[in-house]
């Protein structure tokens, strides 16, 4: 064989090679950003420059949540013992505004989110960073499982089952419309198909037991709705007669049939946009 087939068969070999064994993901840097997000098919923590967020003192009617989640959040920043939380209940009140909210107002703790679809890749997550020298919030908005998804069981092994666990640098805040995150058709399918029903339904409900914090968010009323508009009013100057806000206010909700924090926020968005008054 000539040194130039050689060659070229060497170099078909590496190319195989490179294609069975793609090279190793580059070290996060978390020097380069306050929140990251994990792409887990590419295994890659991506930076975010600029976190989309409300001021923790624009979220209105939910003091106590609010109170609740910052003292947790606080405790875990230095190092003392603290929960992981699941924040359930009514669409557009502020769940996952809340998370990015305490972690902005305590310096230092690094934001991680993690899409509802990843979740099985959560293990491999928490391996990354483990040994980092920060301490993290790990976010997934909108966690909930439906009928022949499995992927909770690797929740359930990181939150408390696992032999490593929880690292003691992270923490795991979830959002949910579901207080007990899986539908009535997977709990009913598990009855079903079970050899013990009991044992099969308790296991899928205790996967919200993990959560040793839980926080519900219920429907806002009237009054705290327009107080929600008018904080928000305010912080962006809009000079508005009260009377009128109020009146345009709850004419917005009734056509979005809702009233939340949500539907404050985009009603106060579209009257800042016809006033030419930019909100960020």
């Amino acid at each position: 064989m000539t040194d130039k087939k050689l060659i070229s068969r060497l170099d078909t070999l590496i190319a195989l090679l490179e294609r069975a064994v793609p090279p190793q993901p580059p070290e996060p840097d978390f020097a380069a950003a306050e929140a990251f997000m994990w792409h887990a098919a590419a295994h890659h923590l991506a930076p975010v420059p600029k976190v989309s967020r409300v001021d923790i003192a624009l979220l209105k009617g939910i003091d106590a949540n609010r109170d609740r989640l910052m003292e947790n959040t606080e405790r875990f920043a230095v190092g003392l013992p603290a929960n992981n939380a699941l924040l359930w209940g009514a669409r557009g009140m502020g769940k996952s505004s809340l998370v990015k909210a305490v972690h902005a107002s305590i310096p230092g703790l690094k934001l991680v989110e993690i899409h509802r679809e990843d979740i099985a890749s959560l293990p491999e997550l928490m391996g990354i960073l483990r040994p980092a020298p920060h301490r993290f919030v790990i976010l997934c908005d909108d966690l909930s499982f439906d009928a022949g998804e499995t992927s909770y069981k690797s929740l359930k092994a990181v939150l408390d089952g696992g032999v490593e666990g929880r690292p003691d640098n992270a923490i795991f805040y979830a959002t949910s419309n579901r207080r007990h995150i899986l539908s009535r058709d997977m709990v009913e399918n598990e009855r079903g198909t079970a050899i013990n029903p009991g044992d099969a339904v308790e296991e899928k409900v205790s996967l919200s037991d993990r959560f040793g914090l839980w926080l519900g968010f219920h429907r806002c009323s009237q009054d705290e709705y327009l107080a929600m508009v008018t904080g928000y009013a305010d912080a962006y100057g809009l000079e508005e007669a009260p009377d009128e806000l109020r009146r345009a206010a709850l004419e917005w909700a009734t056509t979005r049939g809702a009233r939340s924090g949500r539907v404050a926020w985009q009603f106060v968005q579209d009257l800042a946009g016809r006033r030419g008054i930019h909100t960020s």
